[in-house]
């Protein structure tokens, strides 16, 4: 990376809240004071933007700081290490502007829809009632390759991007080219949801909704711990649920997401993700 490059990383990266970045590195809060952390470097107390080192007698203020001290690294090295970590998070005062790759959307192929159905009914144990209410409803077609195509929805339910996935033997999948996860995402439709899990694909969010049909259940497109669109959402009301997978990734990305919304609450797959817990309830 050159200098304008790290800068603007540094930009986007530095006002990631600390508790994030220390529950992502291991470090465990105290249980009776909850502005101390234990760490692999010692002890930290964390006011805000600001922490403090009290057994070694260093401190700092921001994510960057931060991550220098946990890893004993250089600021490159953090700044590389934030983005990889946090490649969603934009500080308020420094974010980037939208791509201005425009939205390119496969084009529908009707002649490739039984294969695109067979796959998500049979290969997926998907219920075939539901796959043909998004059909109908546009938000699920198939493209000139046979492959799937769930529709990420913005403002007004603008089309903003879409998610692709293979329906051969070969995994596959991909983002349709311009596609803009911050904007909007793909959801279930659901009527009056008592709550809303948060899912990390297509897939796995029409899996979740068969095992929980009351909820609105939605894709991330990947675990991503702060899509822009979800402070909006929590302030409807209704409870979230962070629903990724029980794997590293999930369990990190979660983690991190609680850390920055603490009414968001875990509810982890009883398998490794949704798609697997409904096969097994098939």
């Amino acid at each position: 990376m050159n200098y304008l490059e790290i800068r603007d990383r540094a930009n986007r990266v530095r006002e990631i809240p600390l508790e994030a970045v220390l529950r992502l590195c291991g470090a465990e809060r105290d249980r009776y004071d909850k502005a101390k952390w234990h760490t692999a470097q010692g002890v930290l107390s964390v006011t805000g933007a600001k922490f403090m080192n009290w057994s070694r007698g260093i401190g700092g203020g921001g994510a960057i700081d931060l991550a220098i001290h946990l890893h004993n690294t250089d600021f490159k090295a953090a700044v590389q290490w934030l983005s990889h970590h946090f490649p969603d998070f934009h500080s308020r005062e420094h974010a980037s502007p939208l791509s201005s790759t425009s939205l390119k959307l496969p084009p529908k192929e009707p002649g490739k829809l039984s294969c695109v159905k067979s796959y998500l009914v049979k290969d997926r144990r998907l219920p075939p009632s539901l796959i043909q209410t998004l059909i109908e409803s546009g938000r699920l077609y198939a493209d000139n390759k046979g492959n799937a195509v769930f529709l990420l929805l913005g403002k007004e339910n603008t089309p903003v991007g879409a998610e692709l996935r293979g329906t051969t033997p070969r995994p596959w999948r991909a983002m349709a080219t311009g596609s803009r996860k911050n904007l909007g995402y793909f959801s279930t439709l659901t009527q009056h949801p008592k709550n809303i899990i948060l899912c990390e694909s297509a897939i796995d969010a029409i899996s979740c909704f068969a095992v929980y049909q009351r909820s609105l259940c939605i894709s991330t497109s990947g675990a991503r711990q702060n899509p822009r669109w979800l402070n909006a959402l929590i302030r409807q009301g209704l409870q979230v649920y962070c629903g990724f997978d029980d794997d590293k990734t999930g369990n990190d990305m979660a983690h991190a997401m609680i850390e920055i919304y603490p009414t968001v609450k875990r509810l982890r797959p009883s398998l490794n993700d949704w798609n697997e817990v409904l096969v097994a309830l098939s």
